[in-house]
């Protein structure tokens, strides 16, 4: 069965091989979002410990005429990870683009919500793509006159360590050209028991969320990883300003994947997500680093987060 495996079902493969061998046992958060997870992930935006995604909703309410005075007509909105209908549709009553090109790893789940976007937005020509937005990839064609607003919110920036958020942000510079915007979200270091709550919720969701990992793997590469083996743990990681989430095994356990062994002891752990705090001068520095030229920062009252709108101004030959 896995010699047939398409492009991307044999990159999860081989992510999950090289991820559970290596000394520091990880898979990348990127295949978290199955359907399952993807599902699972719209239930815990949802939950009351969960700040980033009401948060941020509430500052669209508030910025959203501002973005589309900035934003030109009939531009394009490419979104990276895209699937929530919960922001975007928030973004797309603002902006009234020409298209919107929704970019997510999960097909089944992006079709779904597509379908969902066209029906909402008849006058938009909504086109998604299933791809790995972290790796290359090219936009549908008939849109390269327009302008172009890329999308990145809920802060899924903070789920790269900086050297790697650095260098999607100049691959989304690539794909979309000088000139082109970019709206990104970035939750912002706050009392580490709010964050440790949002990461670890008493309803047991992001548990579920993390988990599904196991039997997504279980499932599309012959493992027989017994789940409940392991447990959900949040940890904040006060000097690379980020939650770290593990799964943790609670006995000595062997398994196999795609025919490969491997033993974890008790008390060893499998990293599979990241999620980077920033304040508002390593935001900007990030995305400095990035290719991105902040223009304007908004944030809620309290601080807890942050929405930045930059631009990829063309290169210069000297400062």
């Amino acid at each position: 069965m896995l010699a047939t495996l398409d492009q991307q079902a044999r990159q999860f493969r081989d992510d999950v091989l090289a991820g559970l061998s290596a000394p520091i046992p990880a898979v990348p958060a990127r295949w978290l979002y199955d359907q399952r997870g993807s599902e699972l992930f719209d239930r815990i935006t949802r939950l009351p410990a969960y700040y980033p995604t009401r948060t941020e909703m509430g500052i669209f309410d508030e910025i959203m005429p501002e973005v589309a005075a900035r934003v030109p007509k009939g531009a394009v909105v490419v979104e990276f990870g895209a699937g929530s209908q919960t922001k975007t549709p928030i973004l797309l009553e603002a902006v009234s683009p020409a298209a919107y090109i929704p970019v997510d790893i999960s097909g089944d789940y992006l079709e779904q919500s597509a379908v969902e976007l066209q029906r909402l937005f008849p006058r938009i020509e909504v086109v998604p793509v299933v791809a790995d937005f972290a790796r290359p990839f090219t936009l549908p064609g008939g849109f390269a006159h327009l302008p172009r607003l890329g999308f990145f919110p809920g802060s899924t920036i903070g789920n790269f360590v900086p050297w790697s958020a650095a260098d999607l942000l100049r691959h989304f510079r690539a794909l979309l050209g000088a000139g082109s915007q970019l709206l990104i979200g970035m939750d912002r270091v706050k009392p580490v028991e709010r964050l440790i709550a949002a990461y670890d919720d008493p309803e047991g969701v992001t548990a579920q969320f993390t988990l599904n990992l196991l039997t997504r793997i279980n499932r599309e590469l012959d493992g027989d990883i017994p789940v409940d083996a392991f447990r959900h743990e949040a940890r904040w990681n006060d000097m690379l300003s980020r939650i770290e989430i593990h799964l943790v095994a609670k006995r000595d356990v062997a398994f196999i994947v795609a025919d490969h062994s491997f033993a974890f002891a008790k008390g060893a752990s499998i990293h599979v997500e990241n999620s980077h705090k920033y304040d508002p001068r390593g935001a900007r520095v990030l995305l400095l680093a990035g290719g991105w030229t902040p223009l304007v920062e908004w944030s809620d009252a309290a601080g807890d987060f942050a929405e930045i709108l930059a631009i990829a101004e063309p290169e210069r030959f000297a400062p």
